[in-house]
């Protein structure tokens, strides 16, 4: 199978913006062993940010473009470094992708991106896509990495997306507010419902929130990707994803 797997800065990170050692750790191995299954994976990180603030001891997320560009070049740096020595430990190759949105509406571009990933997959590489904070804009920005992961998953007509969060899944309510909220494990059809739930925006250093999560199951349905949203504080739940068992919540493709 081709698997895209975004992982969110809630999972890479602690509040602090401190890596968090014990997840990240837990992600690799699990990845690299779906990869020495068969499987063929790509990586959608977020977390450059956040991890730009805890490495400049910052008190929270920027809010201004100049800040959060900074954060975003000193983070990406940490970030890929600790990607590349805990993938080489299981003697596998990464290899980093920065976008921005000019990069998937312009043709010439979109191409390079996809020879480029492709012949990192043929080699046996996993490539690493992340959008360029350093110099992402809001006019040239895709916004938040469950649309860059949705964007990916279609470019590269993967099997399946799973985007791991800080959340179980897709709930009837709130489950941090309502305790009598049910986990939905299956949805078919991005309906008026299933977008009503979507309420919340997301982690403090992070940038998405079940919203952006529905939209980019809406884009890979329509494109005949399944996806997943997981809790990505157990990574594990990847090997029964991968085998279609119950986890999370499946968004079915349509085709």
């Amino acid at each position: 199978m081709r698997i895209v797997v975004k992982v969110g800065t809630s999972t890479l990170a602690y509040p602090t913006g401190c890596l968090n050692i014990r997840h990240v750790e837990l992600l690799v191995k699990t990845l690299s062993d779906l990869a020495n299954a068969g499987n063929e994976i790509v990586l959608v990180s977020s977390g450059a940010i956040g991890m730009g603030v805890g490495k400049l001891s910052l008190d929270g997320k920027p809010e201004d473009m100049p800040t959060k560009q900074a954060a975003a070049s000193v983070g990406q740096c940490e970030l890929m470094y600790t990607y590349d020595k805990l993938f080489g430990e299981y003697n596998h190759t990464v290899g980093q992708i920065l976008m921005t949105g000019a990069d998937f509406s312009n043709e010439d571009r979109k191409r390079n991106f996809e020879n480029t990933i492709y012949r990192l997959i043929e080699l046996g590489v996993i490539p690493i896509v992340n959008e360029n904070d350093t110099i992402a804009t809001d006019e040239i920005s895709v916004g938040d990495n469950d649309t860059l992961a949705a964007i990916v998953a279609c470019s590269v007509k993967a099997d399946l997306l799973v985007l791991l969060s800080d959340i179980d899944g897709l709930y009837t309510k709130d489950p941090h507010k309502n305790p009598d909220a049910r986990l939905i494990p299956v949805v078919t059809e991005i309906t008026p419902s299933i977008e009503s739930l979507a309420d919340g925006a997301g982690s403090g250093l992070g940038t998405g929130g079940m919203a952006t999560k529905i939209s980019a199951a809406r884009m890979t349905m329509q494109e005949g990707v399944d996806m997943v949203i997981a809790n990505g504080a157990n990574p594990q739940l990847l090997y029964d994803i991968a085998q279609g068992l119950p986890a999370g919540t499946r968004f079915a493709r349509l085709l």
